[in-house]
């Protein structure tokens, strides 16, 4: 089979999707890449892996001709926080590292997935429900790519036939990886800080509302999308996928189940809780479910429960989770 190529392989969806694709499709099958160096503390599989700046498009071209790769997961990008304080930065790596990678694929025969996210809504956009087809007008530089990238690979498939696909994802909850500067970050800072030290400081205010989804349900979407029947895709970029649509007390109130002295109090960033405030409360994932048959495994308490079961082994904490 073609080879399968990730790009942004160290990332906190990188990391756990590269596992997923080995245990799928075959180690030797499987190529990671990443603009830096891998350490030996990365927790990725062992398959070949590459570093890889995108937005070099001579070097995405090599790899995928040297290794005959088929289909790219791309996955390199700055997210929302970040994007915010490096603003032209994450311009170049996001639309013109995608530009770079949609340019190989049309050279390549390649197919594309590539993530947008909850944060192509903007604060127009109706809040609750968040239709599949609705206004998006974001106000943050991570939004306005991600709006931007879902129009470029429609493109890239009407006009020049590069299957493209791809989901906007809600925050992503992982044991594994840590976050890398998204304003849904608390939701995994949170089960750390209440195993280590049973106290969080969340720098979202309470009631704020954004959907969620553990690793493995976006992992399992990532592949199910890409092995889906193209006859049944209308929309391709991008789905809305879901799974819960918690705020920052409602985990709080989730980990007191099983460590009931946590506590949680706020200092609120205002950078974050302004992005925060212009997403979507909840999306419509229904296009999803009938097109490809999108369906989540975990809510918050399996997902919760399981989040801090690996997380104690991780951190070597033993006899701290309530398990009556």
């Amino acid at each position: 089979m073609n080879k399968i190529l990730i790009t942004g392989a160290l990332g906190q969806i990188g990391t756990e999707l590269a596992s997923a694709l080995c245990e799928r499709y075959g180690q030797e099958n499987v190529i990671a890449s990443d603009v830096r160096p891998k350490k030996e503390t990365d927790e990725i599989v062992d398959c070949l892996f590459i570093p890889l700046d995108v937005t070099n498009p001579k070097g995405v071209a090599e790899i995928v001709q040297k290794h005959n790769v088929g289909t790219i997961y791309h996955l390199a990008a700055l997210l929302s926080a970040v994007a915010e304080t490096k603003p032209q930065i994450a311009w170049n790596v996001n639309m013109n590292g995608l530009y770079y990678i949609l340019e190989v694929a049309r050279e390549f025969h390649c197919s594309v997935f590539t993530p947008s996210s909850i944060g192509a809504f903007g604060i127009s956009a109706p809040h609750d429900r968040t239709p599949q087809e609705t206004i998006q007008r974001p106000s943050t530089m991570y939004g306005v790519t991600k709006v931007a990238g879902e129009l470029l690979c429609d493109y890239y498939f009407k006009r020049f036939g590069v299957d493209t696909r791809g989901v906007r994802y809600p925050g992503l909850i992982s044991y594994k990886t840590l976050p890398g500067g998204g304003t849904t970050d608390y939701a995994v800072e949170i089960f750390y800080e209440a195993i280590r030290s049973q106290k969080y400081t969340c720098f979202l205010k309470e009631g704020t509302y954004l959907d969620m989804m553990y690793m493995p349900d976006a992992i399992d979407a990532a592949i199910r999308l890409m092995e889906a029947n193209p006859d049944r895709l209308k929309h391709r970029n991008a789905f809305n996928v879901t799974s819960m649509s918690i705020a920052p007390e409602v985990i709080s109130a989730e980990i007191r189940k099983h460590i009931p002295e946590f506590e949680m109090n706020y200092r609120i960033d205002p950078i974050r809780q302004a992005i925060a405030d212009s997403w979507p409360n909840s999306l419509d994932d229904s296009a999803a479910r009938e097109e490809w048959g999108w369906k989540p495994t975990f809510k918050l308490p399996e997902m919760a429960a399981d989040m801090l079961e690996k997380l104690s082994k991780k951190l070597n904490v033993n006899n701290l989770l309530d398990h009556e």
